[in-house]
């Protein structure tokens, strides 16, 4: 993968919400200057939420998402309604299609409310103002009068949406940069297994690598196997000013890294990442207390293949069964499996929740996840927490970051 490419999970996702027959799509179409969304004067023409990655000036690269009406009927107007509710967990900014001769119905409202609820920016776009003799005025920041059909009012829409974005973007993200200083040295340990995609490096090995040339610092990338010849190369003079290490081989590579030399992991980071450091440190706990019959939750953002050694639904299981003492299955602990957008909203079945990094998810599907488990009273942790807990160097793993080490001692 590029560099120069950006994955949706660093997108700023804008949702299209509203009744059936308002326009959305027509108003994506005109927007995104394609044929995104199939129009139709009949209702319920958009059956499912259509996702677009893309570049749209003046906002950069951005997620557009074209959803059902929220006023739809029947048993699977009902899934569909359900399917656009969902959109909001990952949706970082709405636009409300409301059309302009009948105002904001009852379904407005109360998508309205789910945006302040869920503190989602939005906009109220008026369509079909073309149709009026004349255009009322703007009571309110956040309306604008547009007509899909003429293209009045597109640009100024994209205007708001681009000055939106930036304010969502304002919050400084932290991977390691933040961590260095011009003309240190990382070594970035990544192995290549059967897992490992060929020709590229996985997301966070990636921005990792990005991050800390970034910093103006130095980047050595080897696998676990030669790590030890790593070292020796650089000698006793030019000491790393840490380590960064795939969690699969936390071990390994802990026993091989003198303890004065910070170390952590890929997935340590991506959960830093995404702000929730100090919960997944708190979750780690949970793993000593299971018991039989408990059930753990084990997801996933992205839906890759599952390989005969995955370390979702094969290693994590596994290294938490040695780590407790327990078996798998009904007279120990049961194990259930999520990736992609998959999700349950009701957690109150489990023990505990381990989570991998989250590169696939952006920021809002993360937080939305992470505060679900908490309003539920369920211990969430992550990949790398969970397995440097189960190697007994957490603290170690944690040590540059002094929130999630006080975490530990709370």
């Amino acid at each position: 993968m590029s560099f120069n490419e950006t994955v949706s999970a660093e997108r700023i996702h804008i949702g299209f919400f509203g009744l059936r027959n308002v326009g959305k799509s027509s108003l994506v179409n005109a927007v995104t200057g394609q044929n995104l969304s199939l129009v139709s004067d009949v209702k319920g023409t958009t059956t499912d939420p259509v996702r677009k990655a893309m570049e749209l000036l003046p906002l950069g690269p951005v997620v557009i998402i074209d959803t059902p009406g929220i006023d739809d009927e029947g048993q699977l107007g009902q899934m569909r309604v359900e399917r656009a509710r969902q959109v909001l967990r990952y949706t970082d900014i709405a636009v409300l299609v409301a059309d302009e001769s009948k105002h904001l119905q009852p379904a407005d409202r109360e998508l309205l409310d789910m945006f302040r609820q869920r503190q989602i920016p939005y906009i109220i776009a008026y369509n079909k103002c073309d149709l009026l003799d004349h255009i009322p005025a703007e009571s309110d920041g956040n309306e604008i009068h547009v007509s899909a059909r003429e293209g009045t009012g597109i640009h100024e829409l994209k205007e708001r949406l681009g000055n939106l974005a930036r304010v969502n973007g304002e919050k400084q993200k932290k991977l390691i940069g933040d961590l260095l200083n011009p003309g240190d040295l990382v070594i970035l340990v990544t192995p290549i297994d059967e897992s490992a995609p060929k020709g590229r490096m996985i997301l966070p090995q990636q921005m990792v690598l990005r991050d800390v040339l970034d910093a103006g610092a130095m980047a050595m990338v080897c696998r676990e196997t030669e790590l030890e010849q790593t070292l020796r190369c650089l000698g006793p003079d030019r000491r790393p000013r840490m380590v960064i290490t795939d969690s699969q081989v936390f071990g390994y590579v802990s026993k091989i890294i003198p303890e004065d030399i910070p170390l952590t992991s890929f997935s340590i980071l991506m959960v830093r990442y995404k702000g929730n450091l100090e919960a997944a440190v708190h979750g780690a706990v949970q793993l000593s207390r299971l018991k039989a019959g408990d059930r753990v939750l084990i997801s996933e953002g992205c839906t890759h293949h599952r390989q005969c050694n995955d370390i979702g639904t094969v290693k994590m299981p596994g290294w938490i069964c040695g780590y407790t003492g327990l078996q798998q299955g009904e007279d120990g602990i049961l194990f259930e499996f999520t990736s992609g957008g998959q999700f349950p909203d009701d957690l109150s079945p489990y023990s505990l929740v381990v989570h991998c990094g989250g590169c696939m998810l952006n920021d809002r599907e993360m937080e939305h996840r992470t505060r679900l488990a908490a309003a539920s009273g369920i211990p969430m942790t992550n990949y790398g927490i969970a397995i440097a807990q189960m190697h007994g160097i957490l603290k170690r793993s944690v040590q540059m970051f002094p929130d999630a080490l006080d975490a530990i001692e709370d």
